[in-house]
């Protein structure tokens, strides 16, 4: 009976012993760069840009989505913004290496409230709030709740309404009692380093994925047992709170813009980007035709565009959203017209 048991634990407690290791070598390669800050009984970690001397921009703070940190939208846009505006790339709660604080942290209001408070610590009276993804629904949420520090509201292909179905599987075993922690510790590493590679490539389908992005957007961090819990619990919860919050989408005020891409696979813009610009009075809808789920990268300089006309500058987004696709269309074009080496008449007849 020993023998048999051993057979069965030995595998798995080098299965957690291998994903603890692992989770260390994670935070190696992508060290902490924010600051740690207490929100009343936990910490929030962000990178703060202070005001620059010379801004044109009101302050900006930057909400990361599922399964990321603040890496990715600090990749993003901090270089093109630089010396324009402060910012504040955050990490949420739970995610990155910011303390997920108490239970109302597992919903997309508790987490507005969280960055709210931490805007008052570090002096933002009020921002732009940017919102990617999962992101997007907190934005709303701040929108709601913090009328008072929202300067405008920018959402980036946001997950904000209701969607038929459900989520993947393993965001489910992730939150089980008992079996849920065993599968966080021993399964989920090695799981996700297989798919890690692949499920980015979707994230950016159909366009190309920058060959540096998980190089610098360190995307791994959310294998770490306790940050995979976390993530699993954030999507679990995402429907149903949608599904009350979205009434209420009407009562926000706030100056809003809203950027899709109309090749969206993994949040449909039909629903949820269409659904805010139906909801929110006077928002503007933007969409740059032939782009995935990530125009804070492939089209940042409308997501700026946005910033700037929230700020008040007068501004032709829906040009803008044309000129991004002109530039993004310009190298598929010349890869189509480009002759190929191997192309010559002699391939060509079979020599």
């Amino acid at each position: 009976m020993l023998s048999e048991v051993s057979v069965f634990l030995a595998p798995l407690a080098a299965a957690i012993g291998y994903s603890t290791y692992k989770a260390r070598q994670f935070e190696q390669t992508y060290p902490n760069i924010g600051e740690l800050t207490d929100v009343d009984g936990y910490r929030m970690n962000a990178v703060h840009v202070e005001r620059p001397e010379n801004a044109d921009l009101p302050a900006l703070v930057f909400i990361h989505g599922a399964s990321g940190n603040l890496l990715d939208q600090l990749g993003a846009f901090r270089a093109p913004l630089e010396g324009r505006a402060e910012m504040l790339f955050v990490d949420r709660p739970g995610h990155g290496y910011s303390e997920r604080g108490g239970p109302e942290n597992t919903m997309p209001s508790g987490q507005a409230d969280a960055i709210a408070r931490l805007m008052d610590k570090r002096g933002i009276k009020k921002a732009i709030i940017v919102g990617h993804s999962f992101g997007g629904a907190i934005t709303a949420a701040f929108g709601l709740r913090h009328p008072d520090k929202t300067a405008g509201l920018l959402f980036l292909a946001p997950a904000t309404h209701p969607w038929p179905g459900g989520i993947d599987w393993y965001y489910h075993v992730a939150t089980l009692p008992v079996i849920g922690w065993l599968f966080n510790h021993a399964i989920v590493v090695p799981l996700g380093l297989s798919r890690l590679e692949r499920g980015t490539l979707n994230v950016f389908r159909p366009n190309p994925c920058p060959a540096d992005y998980i190089e610098k957007t360190g995307p791994s961090l959310v294998l770490r047992p306790r940050t995979f819990h976390h993530n699993a619990v954030d999507f679990k919860k995402l429907l149903a709170y949608v599904k009350e919050q979205s009434l209420l989408y009407s009562q926000i005020t706030a100056p809003t813009v809203i950027i899709t891409g109309d090749r969206d696979e993994i949040v449909w813009e039909h629903l949820h980007s269409r659904g805010l610009a139906r909801d929110i009075a006077g928002s503007e809808l933007v969409t740059v035709r032939g782009v995935g789920h990530k125009p804070d990268y492939l089209a940042t300089d409308v997501a700026i565009a946005a910033m700037e006309k929230i700020a008040g500058e007068p501004r032709d987004l829906q040009a803008a959203a044309r000129r991004a696709e002109e530039r993004l269309a310009a190298p598929l074009r010349d890869q189509a017209t480009e002759i190929k080496p191997s192309l010559t008449p002699g391939v060509l007849h079979g020599a």
